[in-house]
């Protein structure tokens, strides 16, 4: 095996998902663990178990007032976190707990060397805001991780990586402002696709003016069209130095997704890991951490993060 890596499944995962028909199902970890043990990897990774996480952890990105209204909703079981996209179910605080828990430990395993890198595949929730859920996502795990980076190890440049077809709105916006984030985003043109944002003149502000890279993709982008823009990736991390690279790694840019209209394969998914690797050996100790993101159609969720575990591993 050419890398350690910590591979995050387990019941209290795959419970983060929505009943009646939602594209974001509860059926996602399964698919991935079906084509996982296909390919005879499932002794290959480190499996860990979900673990969840304290209150006052969420709130180093979350509003306490947020995150009680969580709680009072979860005790219910009733009505929606939002307009419309994240619906209640009984228990959705503690179940959303063990996202987070299970990314933040990730990162700690990561930062103390116990493993090289990590893969939680249920995870990558990047549209909830600080004060509220947005796009099936309850718990921002990625803003609690960076939060986390930041006070606990003391990290000032941080690098987050995004090729979800969907712009993550809910790292750029509440980090727009933050030069240790070091942004890079490619996702579908927000004309048209949710959550409309993500121009290419959303570079940052103030201090952080420069620090970030958004790359709206138009509709169709194949591999071809993918391959050729990822150079600026690259140079804009190199060019900022990060001590930690995050990927939100979600496949609901391959072709064939129920809710985005770029053409991806697998092969882009393993490419971004495998070059993203390259960059953390060279610039960070080789930390990287992988969450899985968005992705609603099964065949293309067990394909992508199947890919993205096998370059994590070396066997891409």
């Amino acid at each position: 095996m050419t890398h350690t890596v910590s591979l995050y499944v387990g019941e209290e995962l795959s419970k983060y998902g929505f009943d009646f028909g939602h594209p974001f199902g509860r059926t996602r970890q399964g698919a991935f663990w079906d084509e996982v043990r296909g390919y005879g990897l499932d002794g290959w990774a480190r499996l860990r178990d979900p673990i969840s996480i304290a209150r006052s952890w969420i709130e180093l990105f979350h509003t306490p007032e947020y995150v009680s209204f969580v709680q009072k909703s979860s005790e219910t079981g009733q009505g929606y976190l939002d307009h419309g996209d994240t619906p209640v179910f009984p228990g959705i605080y503690e179940t959303s707990s063990f996202v987070v828990g299970s990314v933040v430990q990730a990162v700690r395993e990561v930062m103390e060397k116990k493993t090289r890198h990590a893969f939680i595949p249920i995870a990558g929730l990047h549209h909830a805001r600080p004060e509220r859920a947005a796009g099936f996502c309850v718990f921002n795990d990625l803003g609690v991780a960076i939060e986390v980076l930041k006070s606990e190890y003391g990290l000032s440049k941080i690098a987050y990586v995004d090729i979800d077809a969907h712009h993550g709105d809910g790292v750029y916006y509440p980090f727009e402002s933050d030069p240790a984030v070091i942004f890079a985003d490619l996702h579908e043109d927000g004309r048209f696709l949710y959550p409309g944002t993500g121009h290419a003149h959303e570079q940052g502000t103030g201090k952080a003016l420069g620090t970030k890279l958004n790359i709206p993709l138009r509709p169709d982008t194949d591999d071809e069209g993918f391959f050729a823009l990822w150079p600026r990736v690259e140079e804009h991390l190199r060019s900022q130095c990060p001590e930690f690279i995050l990927l939100q790694g979600g496949v609901d840019s391959l072709a064939g997704d129920t809710l985005s209209h770029l053409r991806l394969s697998p092969r882009a998914h393993a490419f971004v890991t495998k070059r993203l690797i390259e960059i953390a050996e060279d610039l960070c100790e080789g930390r990287l951490v992988v969450t899985g993101g968005g992705g609603y159609n099964l065949s293309n969720v067990a394909r992508g993060w199947t890919a993205i575990l096998r370059a994590l591993l070396g066997l891409e």
